[in-house]
């Protein structure tokens, strides 16, 4: 396989995973880290001691008041990844190789490649952003990686469709039962090890012609694993070489037309002191509102659905949008500019905590409860954001606004990892 890593368009290469087996994979197996409570990281792992929780959430074995950010955690999650190797429910792969990742149910599928995805790439937009990033949420994230001395959290990437690369996944997904597999939250995740030199040749060849990729969700590990590569790298010269295990980041990436984005709802706490009447009243100079007899899951761009005191209505603009950028013209953009910023004033929803977000995978459910419960006063729902917008957004080096993005199905933690040197 070729090493030249400075060729332009480089943009990850095979990897030797820290791995479960088929007899261990289900004793191992966990949500990401960040999609979950302490609480309910605590119950999931309570009749598994070999959980992945274990080493992405250390504090479910600790005291409850004790920070999660306590150096006393990672130093747990260290421990805990020793463990899994010692006891071999994880292995080390004898060699560099690619991964094709499945993750399906009864009405989808989407297969991906997992590889090491260059941080050289990343620092030079090859590898392209949407979000910005909490300084806390990286260091976090950074400091797990330098004292497990693994990266474990994988990014979730997305590439144009690309037939030279698809069909080969697909190829080996179809030619063989998976090496591995476990069912998470109602979703299978099969892997496939493809140890093939000549087959490992022509994955390396197809992803690195791809171009761009295109971070879905994991800005936070992505940038703390280039912080990671920055650190070693100037502590050594001979550590900034790409075939280093800390200057890749662990990653899988699908075509963006099998990935599913579900909506990501906004529910706000009051009124900015406007009654009922007269926020409709100055909600009606911009949509026009219709009552529904059913909760609203707009089935169009530029409509929205609002729950209110007990009723469900359809709102839809009444004139033409014209955005002047990508993020002009996602949905989540024009709630904010119409109702959440000059009505309920909500500037920044980045930081103001009358405000709230309800993934799409909760349902409608989730908002009335809320606002019946009398925690929100008002609830909305949105078209999910497109993936072709996420990536006209990072082409464009914008950002997206926040919670724009629900991915459904989420990667599962345990099942792939990398060691550092």
């Amino acid at each position: 396989m070729t090493n030249n890593s400075d060729e332009a368009g480089f943009l990850g290469r095979p990897f030797k995973a820290l791995r479960p087996n088929h007899e261990t994979v289900n004793e191992i197996v966990a949500p990401p880290y960040d999609v979950i409570t302490r609480s309910e990281a605590k119950e999931l792992a309570a009749e598994k001691p070999f959980s992945f929780l274990r080493v992405s959430r250390a504090e479910l074995e600790m005291d409850d008041d004790l920070n999660p950010y306590d150096k006393s955690v990672y130093e747990r999650a260290h421990e805990n990844l020793s463990k899994l190797k010692s006891s071999e429910k994880l292995l080390l792969e004898d060699k560099p190789c690619f991964y094709v990742y499945q993750i399906r149910n009864s009405t989808h599928c989407q297969t991906g490649l997992a590889l090491s995805a260059s941080v050289r790439a990343y620092k030079q937009n090859k590898i392209r952003k949407h979000e910005l990033t909490r300084h806390a949420k990286e260091t976090d994230r950074t400091t797990q990686i330098e004292t497990v001395k693994a990266i474990t959290g994988p990014v979730l990437l997305a590439h144009v469709p690309n037939q030279d690369l698809d069909n080969q996944l697909k190829e080996v997904a179809a030619s063989r039962a998976p090496d591995y597999s476990s069912s998470l939250d109602g979703w299978i995740h099969s892997i496939w090890i493809v140890s093939e030199d000549n087959l490992i040749e022509r994955i390396y060849s197809a992803i690195n012609k791809v171009g761009t990729l295109y971070i879905a969700d994991g800005h936070h590990r992505s940038a703390a694993a280039a912080r990671v590569a920055d650190s070693r790298n100037s502590k050594d010269i001979q550590a900034a070489s790409d075939a280093a295990a800390h200057n890749g980041f662990l990653a899988v990436t699908f075509p963006e037309n099998e990935m599913l984005i579900l909506d990501y709802n906004r529910v706000v706490k009051d009124l900015n002191s406007l009654s009922r009447e007269e926020f409709i009243e100055r909600l009606s100079q911009t949509f026009q509102i219709e009552i529904s007899n059913s909760p609203v899951k707009p089935e169009n761009p530029k409509s929205f659905g609002m729950y209110l005191e007990g009723n469900w209505y359809e709102i839809y603009l009444k004139k033409n949008h014209h955005p002047t950028d990508p993020v002009d013209e996602l949905d989540v953009s024009i709630l904010q500019q119409t109702v959440l910023s000059p009505i309920l004033g909500i500037s920044d929803p980045r930081t103001d905590d009358r405000i709230d977000f309800v993934g799409g995978s909760r349902g409608t459910k989730a908002i009335s409860h809320l606002v019946d419960s009398g925690a929100m006063k008002v609830g909305f729902t949105l078209f999910p954001t497109k993936m072709t917008e996420l990536m006209a957004v990072a082409d464009a080096g914008l950002i997206m606004p926040p919670k724009s993005t629900w991915f459904d199905p989420k990667l599962a933690d345990g099942l792939l990892s990398i060691e550092l040197d």
